[in-house]
């Protein structure tokens, strides 16, 4: 593993981003699920303008992870968090498990007592379930991609 890097995390609702982050934080979600995973579809939907975003950024203001957190009741009865993103500069940092047990973090204080559900990649199970996610239903196709659902209890 490399050496984590020092990423600064910051939430934001989608009306408080100004245009260089979004267009940052955009641009890395499609070149990472559009582009890299070769997954033409519509990577930019409504629950967008309702979710919460963490964005991680370096020393020099470039964001290297990036999540949304989805309100309880708008894709599942409990909060999801969803587009998780590390750029590939990041990846193998520990990044990505920062980004979570922040994400985590934060959604327990917004939403104390509830469950989360989330839909993984399905190669990515065991990652989540380091974060206390277990698979909650049978593998499913989406978008081409194996996906499975992963409920993680309420702390």
């Amino acid at each position: 593993m490399s050496v984590t890097p020092a990423l600064r995390w910051q939430w934001y609702d989608f009306d408080a981003f100004d245009a260089r982050t979004l267009y940052a934080y955009l641009k890395l979600r499609v070149d990472i699920f559009v582009v890299e995973q070769n997954c033409p579809y519509p990577e930019l939907d409504d629950l967008d303008l309702q979710a919460r975003h963490l964005l991680g950024h370096d020393e020099q203001g470039r964001v290297l992870a990036c999540l949304r957190l989805v309100p309880p009741g708008l894709k599942y009865a409990q909060p999801s968090l969803g587009r998780v993103v590390i750029a590939p500069a990041a990846r193998g940092t520990g990044a990505g498990h920062q980004l979570i047990a922040e994400a985590l973090r934060h959604s327990d204080a917004l939403y104390p007592g509830m469950a989360h559900q989330i839909g993984a990649q399905a190669h990515l199970a065991g990652f989540y379930g380091r974060h206390g996610f277990v698979q909650n239903g049978d593998v499913y196709d989406e978008d081409g991609i194996p996906h499975i659902h992963m409920l993680r209890a309420a702390n």
